[in-house]
């Protein structure tokens, strides 16, 4: 795939972005489409309460528009179901988002979706998948990164992607708790991912869709830098959470998810740790999970800690990147 496509491909989801979302940022402020903020939380974020939220729905399209132009346009095959695949994780993950920040912000249900509903329907989709694997014959090996280890799962990988789609989605959801935070952490995740997908298991539909998101989440971090005009919510983090864990699949680069995608792992061990802690001791680990709360907590400010928390992505990204290049 020539280097030009690439920058295409980012440059239009970029664009894309950055058009639709003052159109569509007015018009949830006017639904009154704002960002209910718990008391529980860090008493500097109440005044966040009311900000637009949903504006996951602008790095879907973004993206998804991006894929399928670049994906018809670019590559001289016909596209194959991989496409198809990750473009229903993306849109099946940000539906159920969607139906969530739904309830939340027109409802007025602060939780949304009740924690099983929400994992009934990453189940669902997570078993669509593997089925659509397991009609195509997709290999049920998984490898060690750095190493030439293979282990062949058999049903055991039905197992895999449901845990790395349901926890990949919700860990990714966990992540998207500051301004900018999240949208910052992905967009080195999947750029990691667009360049591993670009060169080393060259698959021009597994990189056009990495990099078409890497382009919707800069596009996105215009507004939702801080201070942000706007929030992706759980239509944003369960897609991207998805998205995420459905290309690691797909690249056969499951465990080096756990890797590139650092951050959000740190994020939910947080939450782990402290829940374990509090109920089997009383006392918590951490001033706040997850643990970017914890830095808040103790005196930084929200910018500090998200551009550090971008460095560490960048550290992770760089790490993983290494080990395949290197040793893969």
């Amino acid at each position: 795939m020539n280097d030009y496509i690439v920058l295409i491909t980012m440059a239009l989801s970029f664009a894309l972005t950055v058009v639709i979302s003052p159109i569509i940022i007015p018009f949830l402020r006017r639904l009154k489409f704002g960002q209910a903020i718990r008391d529980e939380g860090p008493e500097s974020h109440q005044k966040k309460s009311g900000t637009p939220t949903m504006g996951g729905v602008m790095i879907i399209v973004a993206a998804l528009v991006t894929t399928l132009i670049s994906a018809y346009w670019f590559q001289p095959e016909a596209p194959s179901i991989q496409l198809f695949i990750v473009l229903f994780v993306l849109v099946g993950y940000g539906l159920l988002g969607f139906l969530d920040d739904y309830i939340k912000v027109a409802l007025k249900r602060n939780l949304g979706l009740t924690s099983k509903q929400k994992m009934l329907g990453q189940i669902v989709i997570a078993i669509v998948v593997y089925l659509i694997l397991r009609q195509n014959d997709f290999p049920t090996t998984i490898g060690v990164p750095g190493t030439d280890m293979e282990f062949e799962l058999g049903f055991g990988y039905a197992i895999l992607i449901l845990l790395m789609l349901v926890g990949g989605s919700n860990a990714v959801n966990l992540t998207d708790g500051l301004d900018g935070l999240l949208a910052g952490t992905a967009a080195v995740a999947f750029g990691a991912f667009g360049i591993l997908a670009w060169t080393i298991e060259p698959n021009v539909e597994v990189t056009i869709f990495a990099l078409s998101i890497v382009g919707a989440l800069l596009g996105f971090l215009v507004f939702n830098a801080h201070p942000a005009k706007v929030f992706m919510g759980d239509t944003g983090s369960l897609a991207l959470g998805g998205a995420i864990a459905i290309i690691a699949i797909l690249m056969k680069m499951e465990l080096l998810l756990v890797i590139i995608g650092g951050v959000f792992v740190l994020e939910t061990l947080s939450v782990i740790i402290q829940v374990i802690s509090f109920k089997t001791t009383g006392k918590r680990v951490f001033r706040m999970s997850p643990l970017h709360h914890h830095y808040e907590l103790k005196g930084w400010s929200e910018w500090r800690v998200v551009t550090t928390f971008w460095a560490v992505g960048l550290v992770f990204a760089v790490i993983g990147v290494y080990i395949e290049v290197m040793f893969g």
